[in-house]
């Protein structure tokens, strides 16, 4: 059956880096969508990582009901999503790059570094750590392996038992979440080279198994 993944646009930039890679690594078909109606059609899901945290609550307000449920779904092992960066972030309680609550499907908080410790934003290659070997998202990234960051905010997970991988930037950071088919990232796979490659075809994989 064809893997039908939805990017979902909430007016984060430029997508087609994203649907490309996506293209590249396997997925049959890529629709960028700005609209969630009919998003059980779809075997995948990705909130994209660019933009603003209040703007795009705001963007996702007349589609919330139904992308909370899509999300919900996904924490409980229905079909997957993946989260990157900003698409990660709103999947918390609420943000100090804001005053908006987030989305409320994983407790904790996005907070921004200390700019007196480190320079920001974030912008370039860091390691990788996995911390949870039965991470669906990292089956077969090492230790060590670089990924590559844009951010100036990071999640504090209520809950660290969802934190699959951390990096270092002046302090330790999440830097992939999981629970059952919800994923994030806080760094970008479609940058980062041949891990973030093997990140998304591990995306892929879980969605395969969802496939309509």
């Amino acid at each position: 059956m064809t893997q039908n993944i939805a990017i979902f646009d909430y007016g984060a930039g430029n997508l087609f880096s994203l649907k490309a890679a996506l293209e590249r690594n396997g997925a049959q078909r890529v629709s960028i969508i700005r609209d969630v109606e009919g998003i059980e059609k779809f075997s995948g899901l990705v909130l994209p990582g660019v933009g603003n945290f209040d703007p795009a609550i705001r963007s996702i307000e007349p589609h919330k009901e139904l992308l909370i449920q899509a999300i919900e779904d996904a924490n409980n092992g229905g079909v997957p999503m993946l989260g990157i960066c900003l698409g990660m972030e709103m999947l918390f309680d609420k943000s100090e790059e804001g005053i908006l609550d987030g989305l409320k499907i994983l407790d904790g908080e996005v907070v921004m570094f200390a700019r007196t410790r480190v320079k920001i934003p974030h912008m370039g290659w860091n390691n990788l750590y996995v911390t949870r070997k039965d991470s669906k998202l990292l089956q077969g990234v090492n230790d060590g392996s670089w990924v590559y960051f844009v951010h100036s905010y990071y999640v504090k997970p209520k809950d660290k038992g969802l934190v699959a991988a951390s990096s270092h930037y002046g302090i330790k950071i999440p830097a992939v979440v999981e629970n059952g088919n919800l994923f994030g990232t806080q760094f970008h796979p479609e940058k980062s080279g041949s891990t973030g490659a093997s990140i998304l075809r591990n995306f892929l994989k879980a969605c395969s198994q969802k496939c309509v």
